[in-house]
């Protein structure tokens, strides 16, 4: 992942970063504590150490306090990475769509939200549980949406997101046989990526029970695609149900009480 990461995208990052460590940890002291759990090396007090190797150097000042700027440019840019996931930094270059899913989800799908947030968090340490836990927030914007009383197609129980999906792009009408095909052709695709993304779920994480033989996914380049996925996906549901079911516009007129009319 180190090689995805410009070498300009990590100077960005790092400065944000360095900015929310302050604010998050406010001394020296703590700082140098929070950077020393992403630290690794191979030193032993008792050899010689001819082949010393460390994940990146700690760089301290002339007070011996940590020089932090310093220290996180030698970072390799997935440990930057997943810094900025660990302290909630936003990164929109490296993982273009999820702030703004992010923000679209806090506003109007709290439960979906927390999902997504622990997720996301998780993309790095935990790739497994980033995909079920993102899977089960596109669930939860599905199933938000279709209690709306305008639409007729309800959720039963157990619904799968594969489930789900056919029941909302029928309530969307986007599977019409009298589009062109190349519309349909959109949202039978759509069908399919929900599909897998269960699949992957179901079949290569952890959610369910493995052997040692079956494969599982584990690396983070591929969680960040299914991820985005999730996000992209969830956008443009959120989107289209916002154009087709617009939210009732509120009367202007305030109900009056008997006792305020004028006879």
């Amino acid at each position: 992942m180190n090689d995805l990461i410009s070498p300009k995208y990590q100077m960005t990052l790092i400065k944000t970063i360095h900015d929310v460590i302050w604010t998050e940890f406010g001394s020296y002291e703590n700082v140098k504590h929070y950077i020393s759990k992403w630290h690794e090396n191979n030193f032993e007090p008792s050899g010689f150490n001819n082949n010393y190797w460390e994940n990146f150097s700690i760089v301290k000042k002339e007070n011996d306090k940590i020089d932090l700027p310093a220290t996180l440019h030698s970072m390799p840019g997935d440990i930057l990475l997943k810094i900025a996931i660990d302290l909630g930094v936003n990164t929109p270059d490296f993982i273009p769509s999820i702030p703004t899913f992010k923000n679209v989800l806090k506003s109007d799908y709290k439960t979906a939200y927390d999902t997504f947030t622990k997720a996301y968090k998780q993309i790095e340490t935990d790739p497994s549980t980033a995909i079920g836990l993102a899977n089960s927030a596109l669930e939860s914007i599905i199933k938000e949406i279709l209690k709306d009383n305008r639409i007729s197609g309800k959720v039963k129980k157990g619904e799968t997101l594969y489930k789900l999906t056919i029941i909302i792009l029928q309530e969307f009408n986007i599977t019409n046989a009298e589009y062109p095909v190349e519309i349909k052709t959109i949202g039978s695709s759509l069908l399919a990526i929900n599909q897998t993304i269960e699949k992957l779920r179901s079949e290569k994480t952890t959610f369910h029970g493995k052997t040692d033989s079956d494969y599982l996914i584990n690396d983070p380049v591929y969680t960040n695609f299914i991820v985005n996925t999730v996000t992209t996906v969830g956008l443009f549901l959120n989107s289209y149900y916002q154009l087709k079911f617009p939210k009732l516009a509120q009367s202007n007129k305030e109900t009056q009480n008997d006792d305020d009319l004028p006879f």
